[in-house]
């Protein structure tokens, strides 16, 4: 027998380590050659790290939440070969975890054989074999797992539907809601319980990215009331009458034109601002981010050229990216590079927010509901449809007085929507 030492890959981002978010194996394991050891994240995407061979795993480097170098040991496997070196390297070729699903053969790749099988033995193995038991690990995305753990979730107890057995997050909520129906009596028994859930992956590059922006960005927010009456009436004309294959419109991307001209006028409210060299670099091009909640965590996926896009093309090109960000398929060039940012609760409800600005950004704006509320015409009481806009700036390089300006440029545009499209 030989050991051959699994490095981690260098993922092609140019980075010089990356975090540990989940194994996929444990010591003693026997796997098959391309069977997922772990999972790694950089600043925005998890990868998933192959075995190069088959072999049994001896070592692994580290427990969840680690953070490793790039081209650290990262797992060693005992291996079959008696006239090969005492010690091989080797690094993986790395594949997203949004990767599409294993073949049915690689759905056996951790250990379900017996500890004395030497690892040749994987080869002659049946493949009626059952797709996993509750001794195996299950086949499920790191999303799946994390949303799993978050809720308490022994995976082992559902049955995969996905490919190879694989358990989706549509087996993961069927599961979930089973479990609602089943609730008893026991739920409203006093709790004292304490449990310490570490902050890793994704989770944790929210927090540091958050507390960057909080601590060094002094915030000015700013809410304004608008009236989208008149818009909300376009919007249902053209809901009504679009052609086949079309996206249905919502209100983010007369939001997203809107802004495109308010940009026009004050420029310096699309840039960035490098504190540390004292400059702001303000883009002529305009890359809205839009906050988006996915089963894993907040990212922004963002819409490129705004400025250039028309009305359909902004609503397509969002529903392509908010469906990529919620599936795990987004990349990285599609995550970065936004220069404001729009973040939305309506849906959820809430008069007003204290959006966080996305840095280094210099601003950002937030949607609230829209409700119907009486509103004072001069003579009476009318009832429209109203939103509030909360939008954060950073303070340091965007007075008071811009930012209401740009915002009320924006109110404008909303209120009497034509003028979203009309030049000059």
């Amino acid at each position: 027998m030989a050991e051959r030492v699994v490095r981690l890959p260098d993922v092609g981002e140019g980075i010089a380590e990356a975090e540990l978010v989940e194994w996929h194996v444990k010591v003693g394991d026997i796997v098959r050659e391309d069977a997922v050891l772990g999972a790694v994240m950089t600043d925005k995407a998890t990868v998933e790290i192959p075995s190069p061979a088959d072999g049994r795993v001896v070592w692994l480097a580290g427990t969840v939440g680690d953070v490793l170098a790039i081209g650290s040991d990262f797992v060693r496997l005992e291996v079959d070969g008696k006239s090969e070196p005492a010690t091989a390297e080797t690094q993986p070729a790395p594949r997203a975890a949004s990767s599409p699903p294993q073949k049915p053969d690689d759905a056996a790749s951790t250990a379900s054989l017996p500890a004395s099988e030497p690892p040749n033995a994987l080869r002659s193995r049946s493949s009626t074999a059952p797709l996993h038991h509750a001794s195996d690990r299950p086949l499920a995305a790191p999303a799946v797992r994390l949303r799993a753990r978050e809720a308490g979730v022994d995976l082992r107890q559902i049955r995969g539907t996905g490919p190879a057995g694989r358990v989706t997050h549509d087996d993961l909520d069927a599961h979930i809601a089973r479990g609602l129906t089943g609730t008893t009596a026991a739920q409203y028994r006093t709790q004292t319980a304490v449990t310490d859930i570490k902050i890793v992956g994704l989770r944790r590059k929210i927090a540091e990215k958050m507390s960057i922006a909080s601590s060094r960005i002094p915030h000015i927010t700013y809410v304004e009331e608008v009236d989208v009456t008149a818009l909300e009436d376009l919007r249902a004309k053209i809901n009504s009458q679009k052609q086949p294959g079309k996206p249905r419109l919502t209100l983010l991307p007369f939001l997203m034109r809107a802004m495109a001209r308010a940009i026009a006028e004050q420029p310096h409210l699309n840039a960035h601002f490098d504190d540390e060299a004292g400059v702001v670099h303000q883009h002529a091009g305009v890359h809205i981010g839009i906050a988006t909640q996915t089963p894993t965590g907040l990212v922004v996926p963002v819409v490129r050229h705004v400025e250039a896009l028309d009305l359909w093309s902004c609503a397509a090109e969002v529903a392509r990216l908010a469906e990529a960000a919620r599936n795990g398929n987004a990349s990285r060039d599609e995550l970065s590079g936004s220069t404001i940012t729009i973040t939305s609760l309506g849906a959820l409800g809430g008069l007003a927010t204290t959006p966080i600005i996305n840095h280094p950004e210099v601003a950002i704006i937030g949607v609230n509901r829209i409700a119907i509320r009486p509103h004072w015409d001069g003579a009476a009481f009318v009832p429209r449809q109203m939103m509030n806009l909360s939008s954060s700036f950073d303070h340091r390089v965007i007075d008071g007085f811009d930012a209401a300006r740009f915002v009320q440029r924006i109110k404008l545009l909303l209120e009497t929507p034509a003028m979203i499209f009309i030049e000059g």
